[in-house]
């Protein structure tokens, strides 16, 4: 847990001051580094946009403090929006609501609708108070659009250096995935993007169902859905246990080096080479997700020709993982077409 010490705390207020002026600062949540900017000053969310070279009908999720301030940013809120708003917030959950008159265009996309959340992250929701009432800020991963998530001060340094005004360092992310979205038809969620919080969550404080929206036919544009997303610099293939040894080998007789990043023990008895290593991600879901943009961001820098990821296991547990690992692997997979 990040301890708010003196230096930490005036490094928050000066952050703040940063933001009211129209500047951009990093800051840690418990999913990803968030790049944040002031939704209120127009040339700080141009800026934003910019830094990240994303495209601007791409909307923004807004990051507010408190949730008595639901009401100010969104124009109508379901009881079951409530429900969950109440339970997991402050947390890993985005609701997407009807914005209210004081969510600028430029945030959402031109969309009536917006992403709400409250971080779970003592630096984050400490920069937001300072803020000031009524105040928020419109915060996307602080990384390159497309590319992989920062879970580290140094990640979002390495990523994009002097271009933001300011990055907080509060350690890792604790979760080191990105938010669940979730949006509403009548009372009804919707997970239009699975993250921090699972499935069987909602359900659990709902008690009725839950539905996993079609990730190919979505009707509302939001963060981090598209078929290309977290995604590294060197290519990555998703392969079952059985068959990315097999893979590895054949892609070492054309001269190229790989590793192999694996979560379960099917490949230990096999020996690798100079040009095929192995990394082992733990086996259990959270912890693994937890470390994932952090190992594939490290291997990515490594000269490997390849990343070759064991297939997680197929269960609710790993829907977050497994969709953050096809989006990284799509651009290699259509090429291999």
């Amino acid at each position: 847990m990040t301890v708010l010490t003196s230096e930490l705390r005036d490094q928050i207020i000066h952050a703040a001051d940063l933001l009211r002026k129209g500047g951009t600062v990093a800051f840690p949540t418990e999913t990803v580094y968030g790049l944040g900017a002031d939704i209120s000053i127009p040339s700080a969310i141009h800026q934003l946009f910019k830094i990240k070279n994303r495209p601007v009908d791409h909307p923004l999720i807004v990051h507010f403090s408190n949730i008595s301030q639901l009401h100010y940013w969104a124009e109508e809120v379901p009881e079951s929006a409530w429900q969950l708003a109440k339970h997991f917030w402050p947390g890993p959950l985005t609701l997407i609501l009807q914005r209210s008159r004081h969510i600028p265009n430029s945030v959402t996309g031109g969309q009536d609708t917006v992403g709400l959340r409250i971080p779970n992250h003592p630096v984050a929701l400490t920069l937001l108070k300072a803020l000031g009432s009524r105040k928020a800020l419109a915060a996307p991963s602080a990384n390159r659009f497309g590319r992989i998530s920062p879970t580290t001060a140094a990640h979002v340094q390495e990523e994009l250096g002097q271009t933001v005004d300011m990055i907080l360092d509060g350690g890792p992310c604790q979760v080191g995935l990105e938010s669940t979205i979730v949006s509403f038809s009548d009372q009804t969620a919707i997970v239009l993007r699975p993250g921090g919080v699972p499935l069987a969550a909602l359900k659990s404080v709902l008690n009725e169902r839950v539905i996993l929206a079609d990730r190919n036919n979505l009707t509302v544009r939001v963060s981090g859905t598209l078929a290309s997303h977290y995604a590294p610099s060197t290519p990555l293939e998703i392969l079952s246990s059985e068959s990315i040894w097999q893979r590895a080998l054949n892609l070492e007789t054309q001269g190229l080096r790989v590793i192999m990043i694996l979560c379960s023990v099917a490949n230990k008895t096999q020996s690798t080479s100079r040009n095929i290593l192995k990394f082992y991600l733990p086996q259990e879901s959270g912890a693994y997700g937890k470390q994932l943009y952090a190992t594939l961001r490290r291997f990515d820098h490594k000269g490997f020709d390849r990343l070759l990821v064991e297939a997680p296991p197929d269960s609710t547990a790993w829907l977050a993982i497994n969709d953050r690992l096809q989006r990284a692997s799509y651009n290699t997979l259509n090429e291999h077409k």
